[in-house]
């Protein structure tokens, strides 16, 4: 009879402690890093700690081979995809800012304006997610816990709050660079949570402005980076040219605001610090139910367009970064406790070199001339449309053909408007730096037989995107100047890192290729709940720990 007790005690204890590995984290932590391409982890290696990105690596799981699968690779799509599940043909943020049909004008990808700034007067805070058409991870969260869970997202940018956070969130934070203080909206609540108003009174932006921006190594070991003083970069208002130190407290004489911190890597740890604050003014990971808190990295993108993947400072920035994840997971064990949380970590997209950097090494690049093809793509169309008015708008690689050019066709759909439409593409197809062009019906039936076809089908929503699309030569860049870009679907754009780490993940690396759209239904499996409800991603099979 003791045998058999026994047995049934082993048969007891192990059900018990089956069930509780198999209960969801109590904290998921998504980390988007703006602009970030993937070979960053292994060439700024040398310089990382071993509690950040290292740790995410070595004892994570990681994806070598994670594209974005869709065009553009620009901030508002990423931030939206990662955690939708989808493209924008589906979520309908299709870019940062687009030219809407209706209101005859440029609307931003979270412009609302029947919601208010909260916490500031003047700062960006007319905002809402509504533009976004389809659920996010964090929205089902919300709605399988019967909204007990607590989800939270935080940014510089209010589109890095906004997206990832979802519809329904306890709240979405970003930084108001006219006051140096994070805001919000009315969409989420009338006024700024006590803990958010204590944090914003430690002006911790004065603390930041009043120091050096000195490279955190001695800079002589920077090797990874080309030279600091490279006419490829742009300069700070103020400084005569790009190269350390930054004496902030002389700068911040000719920028007037509180923008600044966020053109150095303190934006990142006034970020990392509001993360924290986050943790403990919602009381995240606290409880069997599991919390949501989405952390975006807004910084790596400001320095990362101004100076280029090659310099000095971007490196600096994710040495820098590097320490932040540090302090983050060490919050994370002391308040929430190792095997209770889960942290993925990965970029809204990649960006490419400084066209004029690639010119002088003799690689084929070159600048896209938007003027140019404006002007000529009206003269060319004149001689067979005599109106001036063919063309509404040319935006985002895209163009959108004036409606009211075409009187007697309904809904721009007759036979002058289809012609109207061809002879654009014929045109644009001679432009130089122009790749590839279609119209957005040729998209709608895309059969995958070309990647870019298909990249741009999935980039393209068929009630909200222009008539027809056209895509750039590798390496080019659209905008003029000393400025590194993104936004297409070459890999230096679209190849970024994924990684998990935490519970229920197992550790090791894969080579086989992932969409970022594969994130979402992944933290779903996580977390047991509901794909969101437009996901088109994949789970990343190979991760799930092995019972």
């Amino acid at each position: 009879m003791k045998a058999l007790s026994t047995i049934a005690a082993l048969i007891i204890t192990g059900s018990l402690f089956a069930q509780n590995t198999n209960k969801p984290p109590r904290l998921v932590v998504g980390i988007v890093v703006d602009q970030m391409r993937q070979e960053y982890l292994y060439r700024f290696a040398p310089k990382f700690s071993e509690g950040g990105f290292k740790r995410m690596m070595n004892q994570g799981f990681m994806l070598r081979n994670a594209h974005y699968n869709y065009i553009p690779t620009v901030t508002g799509p990423g931030h939206a995809s990662v955690y939708t599940g989808t493209t924008p043909s589906v979520h309908g943020i299709v870019s940062n800012e687009w030219y809407d049909k209706t209101e005859k004008k440029s609307v931003n990808c979270v412009e609302d304006k029947r919601f208010s700034p909260v916490g500031s007067a003047t700062g960006k805070g007319t905002a809402a997610p509504t533009r976004m058409l389809s659920t996010t991870v964090t929205d089902e969260l919300k709605l399988f816990t019967q909204r007990r869970a607590k989800v939270v997202g935080v940014s510089i940018k209010d589109r890095g709050a906004i997206l990832p956070a979802g519809h329904l969130p306890d709240g979405a934070y970003w930084y108001d660079g006219s006051t140096g203080s994070f805001i919000s909206s009315s969409y989420y609540k009338p006024g700024l949570p006590y803990w958010v108003e204590q944090f914003n009174q430690l002006k911790l932006p004065d603390n930041y402005l009043s120091r050096e921006w000195r490279t955190l190594l001695p800079i002589e070991t920077y090797t990874e980076s080309g030279p600091d003083d490279s006419k490829s970069e742009s300069r700070l208002r103020g400084k005569e040219r790009p190269v350390f130190p930054y004496n902030l407290p002389e700068l911040r004489k000719t920028n007037e605001n509180y923008d600044l911190v966020s053109l150095t890597p303190f934006g990142d740890d006034l970020l990392t610090e509001f993360a924290k604050a986050a943790m403990d003014g919602e009381d995240l990971g606290k409880d069997e139910t599991p919390d949501f808190l989405t952390i975006s990295y807004s910084t790596p993108d400001l320095i990362g367009h101004a100076m280029g993947p090659n310099s000095v400072e971007v490196e600096d920035t994710f040495v820098r970064l590097d320490r932040n994840i540090q302090d983050l997971f060490q919050t994370l064990d002391k308040k929430v406790g190792p095997g209770n949380y889960v942290i993925f970590l990965t970029s809204d997209h990649g960006v490419g070199n400084i066209a004029q950097e690639l010119i002088e090494a003799k690689i084929p690049s070159g600048y896209f001339d938007v003027d140019q093809m404006d002007k000529g793509l009206n003269e060319f169309l004149k001689s067979y449309y005599p109106a001036d008015n063919v063309i509404e708008n040319i935006s985002n690689n895209q163009i959108f053909l004036n409606p009211a050019a075409f009187p007697n066709e309904p809904k721009a759909g007759g036979l002058d408007f289809m012609v109207a439409r061809e002879l654009v593409v014929r045109w644009l197809k001679t432009f130089n730096g122009v790749n590839e062009v279609y119209t957005k019906e040729q998209l709608s039936s895309a059969s995958g037989a070309n990647l870019y076809q298909e990249l741009l089908a999935r980039g393209v929503h068929q009630k909200i995107s222009g008539d027809v699309v056209f895509t750039m030569n590798p390496g080019w860049s659209w905008l003029q100047g000393a400025r590194a870009n993104h936004g297409s679907g070459y890999t230096y754009d679209t190849n970024v890192p994924i990684l998990f780490y935490g519970k229920g993940v197992r550790h090791g690396v894969s080579y086989q290729y992932h969409r970022i759209t594969d994130i979402a239904p992944t933290v779903s499996l996580l977390l047991d709940i509901s794909f969101p409800n437009g996901c088109t991603g994949q789970p990343i099979e190979e991760l799930f720990e092995k019972n």
